[in-house]
């Protein structure tokens, strides 16, 4: 066996997403071969990578079969989260990845999907952080066990920066953290625009693969506010399957397909898409309408990005203050692995530059 044969074994290994081999992409690193020993490292382009094992799996298929049968393959993995922001790094320097969960409106469980997807990510081996944008509603303290607590202050380069809280291996930053929750958060939009703006330049959020915003509900000054200060990566739409919920869904997915909104938007998921009763977990009813999401995600040439079902468990997890991910509901757990997959998949994709994606810019 030598290196050159490894390699042009290696050349037949496709990436799933990025439909190039892995050595074109230059994912193959440190060869080494002692007799029939082989091992080598594959460059990731995400910690969170859903195709690790097929990788894997192809990897040593290719040089059993095109260099030495009898060959004991190690596969290692590293990573190398991509990114794709343009602007001058002047604002979250240190984050790769900007996710901003939005709906239309209130009540589709949009921070429970931001939430879960964090804590997916998280799981998946990312470094991730999630910052409750929701001046007017913050649900991140409940959802976490946190309230109560407040952010520690600490001088970075000469400046004081609130550092965020630290729960199940991911960072959180929300209003709720700073405001007591008995008061009512009565602002005007220019002041809530003033303090999503700190919640981005004066939070040392350090290093991210992805900081995931869980958005208020609707469309207005925190969103424009928002995606003029932030170069964020994409937008995932959460909606339920009935057609209200739908027709504001279609305001949100509007919004971010203005000139001066220049975002792309990553897919719609559908959220309390079914109920399944725990002790019929095989049946599926369709409370809300079927397939809606799906739908709608047709009809805008929108990545459908999966189904979230309508679990006792995912309301019980948000209310105890330790959400699904983090609880041994797997079935729950599958619909939030499935449905992180599919966004680290698109980001990677967009990041790689296939298709016509658009690339976020700070607009000004």
């Amino acid at each position: 066996m030598t290196k050159e044969k490894v390699l042009e074994a290696l050349s037949n290994v496709q990436e799933p997403d990025l439909g190039k081999d892995i050595v074109t992409l230059n994912m193959v690193k440190d060869i080494a071969i002692e007799g029939n020993y082989v091992s080598f490292t594959v460059v990731l382009t995400t910690p969170a990578c859903p195709m690790k094992d097929m990788i894997k799996n192809a990897c040593i298929n290719a040089v059993k079969l095109l260099v030495n049968k009898e060959a004991v393959v190690q596969v290692n993995f590293t990573s190398q989260t991509t990114t794709r922001r343009n602007d001058n790094g002047a604002v979250l320097p240190k984050v790769k990845n900007i996710i901003a969960v939005v709906s239309g409106k209130g009540g589709v469980g949009k921070s429970t999907v931001a939430a879960n997807l964090a804590l997916a990510l998280s799981q998946g081996g990312a470094k991730t952080g999630l910052m409750d944008a929701d001046i007017y509603g913050p649900s991140v303290p409940i959802m976490f066990g946190v309230r109560g607590e407040r952010p520690m202050m600490m001088d970075i380069d000469g400046k004081g920066m609130i550092i965020p809280l630290e729960r199940y291996g991911i960072k959180l930053m929300s209003i709720g953290l700073l405001v007591d929750e008995k008061n009512a958060v009565v602002w005007r939009g220019p002041m809530a625009s003033s303090a999503i703006r700190q919640f981005v330049t004066d939070v040392y959020w350090d290093e991210l693969d992805y900081l995931v915003i869980d958005m208020p509900p609707g469309t207005g000054d925190i969103h424009l506010t928002l995606m003029q200060t932030v170069p964020v990566t994409g937008v995932v739409v959460v909606s339920t399957p009935q057609d209200v919920a739908l027709a504001d869904a279609k305001k949100g997915i509007a919004m971010f397909g203005q000139a001066q909104l220049n975002v792309p938007i990553i897919g719609l998921v559908e959220n309390m898409s079914y109920f399944t009763p725990a002790e019929l977990p095989g049946n599926k009813y369709y409370i809300f309408g079927k397939e809606g999401g799906k739908r709608l995600a047709e009809e805008y040439d929108l990545p459908f990005l999966g189904e979230i079902p309508l679990v006792q468990g995912i309301r019980e997890g948000g209310d105890t203050g330790v959400p699904v991910m983090m609880s041994d509901d797997a079935i729950s757990k599958k619909s939030f692995e499935d449905f992180a997959s599919y966004v680290v998949r698109s980001i990677a994709m967009r990041n790689a530059n296939i298709g016509k994606e658009r690339v976020a810019e700070v607009v000004s």
